[in-house]
């Protein structure tokens, strides 16, 4: 075994479902800059508003998806991090999360006791957001600056458009649409339209339906929406899917500000309207299933869907642990460019 280690970093968990432990994981998600990107006192006020209510209705909806292991998406992370160990031969591999344990300083720490000076930082989330992808490599960066660590980090880069990333996608999803369904909602974590605009100086984003497949590479380079545009177009293409198969909506709304659209609620009640029965929906923007995925589309989707008059909604499982996602993360991983 050589030493270049391989962090993989997911978004994370509460430590359990007691609202205490909900509150503590949504403090901490919810105060990073990245995440609600409002000056310090501003942010401080709005959180603490947050957290007077949400802790005790974000206990119950993980309570209701919680395993007898623990979190979903810890311990498939966990798994994924196992099987990434038999198949990267280049050094050790940990698993950290952005929010809650194990801390990416802990990770980190526990590389560099071990002698390591080069990690490869994977990111686990397929297209760039300053509130997944930023904040990862800027806790990393702190750490080993407060540290004083001596490392070198690769960093995995967004990895919407990799052929890799769509063919694990395809294969991951074949056994679900080869069953009758009538359409396929590919469903996406939301942001703040805001989010998008900052990030965009030449205001190409969001200036039109269309803008997402006009982007030029500088905009496309930064912009959520229009790498989850060509997520779904990408594996649409790869299923063979008909344009009028399949649609984009976006998720997980939180507060007043104006998120890109659709919104996949407002889709559910469309779709199920328009005479659309027998409902597909896969979550590409996550490659592990979570709270978003296994009660927010898989229990109260369902259940909105049904009651606006669909008869099925099958939530397509994420990556996970699915053995063409694992050898594509350690294609992928391999090839991460160095970090300057």
């Amino acid at each position: 075994m050589s030493d270049h280690a391989l962090l993989l970093v997911n978004l994370g968990s509460p430590a359990s479902t007691e609202v205490a432990d909900v509150r503590s994981y949504l403090n901490q998600f919810l105060m990073d800059p990245y995440v609600v990107d409002l000056p310090w006192p501003l942010r401080r006020l709005l959180v603490s508003l947050i957290l007077i209510k949400r802790p005790a209705a974000s206990a119950h909806a993980y309570a209701s998806i919680w395993w007898d292991e623990g979190s979903p998406l810890v311990v498939l992370s966990q798994r994924l991090t196992e099987q990434m160990k038999t198949t990267w031969s280049h050094g050790p591999v940990e698993l950290a999360m952005r929010y809650g344990e194990p801390s990416i300083e802990t990770a980190l720490l526990r590389l560099t006791e071990q002698g390591i000076k080069q990690i490869t930082l994977a990111p686990l989330y397929p297209q760039f957001a300053d509130s997944t992808t930023t904040t990862v490599i800027e806790e990393a960066r702190r750490v080993v600056r407060e540290r004083q660590l001596d490392v070198q980090f690769s960093v995995l880069p967004p990895f919407y458009d990799q052929p890799e990333y769509i063919d694990a996608l395809v294969q991951s999803a074949q056994p679900y649409l080869e069953q009758p369904f009538d359409h396929l909602l590919l469903s996406f974590h939301g942001l703040p339209e805001r989010h998008l605009r900052k990030l965009d100086p030449s205001k190409h984003c969001l200036r039109g339906p269309d803008c997402c497949r006009t982007a030029p590479p500088e905009v496309l380079a930064t912009c959520y929406r229009a790498q989850c545009m060509r997520s779904a177009e990408a594996f649409a293409t790869g299923m063979g899917l008909r344009p009028e198969q399949w649609s984009v909506s976006f998720q997980s709304r939180l507060g007043r500000d104006k998120w890109i659209e659709p919104y996949t609620e407002a889709r559910l009640d469309e779709l199920a309207a328009q005479g659309v029965k027998k409902l597909l929906v896969m979550c590409p923007a996550f490659v592990a299933d979570c709270i978003e995925t296994l009660e927010e589309i898989g229990d109260r989707g369902r259940e909105q869907f049904v009651e606006a008059g669909g008869e099925s909604l099958q939530l397509v499982p994420c990556l996970n642990t699915h053995p063409v996602w694992v050898a594509a993360l350690k294609t992928l991983c391999e090839r991460a460019p160095l970090m300057l």
